[in-house]
């Protein structure tokens, strides 16, 4: 299960309506090869999900996951960040055994 902070969630549905997306777009989140420590993070709008996505929702937000994704995030929390340490959404994932410093990318 991926949960997601109050503010990560206000501030993805305040960039849905900022990019005049519809409440039918949520979020994919998927993890792909690449970064500094081997693993990267995808995060995007989405309309629909796909036959293998696993779907939760929190704070009023859905979540898509590809199956083989979902291996890697279970039990990540999304957040968002607009302190002077950097601004964006950040994952905070139990899983990952080392990230790198812009915490772009991790590894297991």
């Amino acid at each position: 299960m991926i949960t997601i902070s109050e503010l990560a969630a206000d501030r993805i549905k305040e960039l849905r309506q900022k990019e005049g997306l519809t409440t039918d777009f949520n979020i994919r989140v998927a993890v792909e090869g690449g970064g500094c420590s081997g693993l990267m993070y995808n995060l995007d709008f989405a309309s629909a999900p796909q036959d293998n996505d696993a779907i939760f929702e929190d704070k009023g937000v859905k979540i898509m996951v590809d199956k083989k994704s979902i291996l890697y995030l279970a039990g990540t929390e999304l957040d968002f960040s607009d302190g002077l340490n950097g601004k964006g959404f950040q994952f905070k994932n139990p899983n990952a055994s080392r990230t790198c410093g812009c915490g772009e990318s991790f590894s297991i």
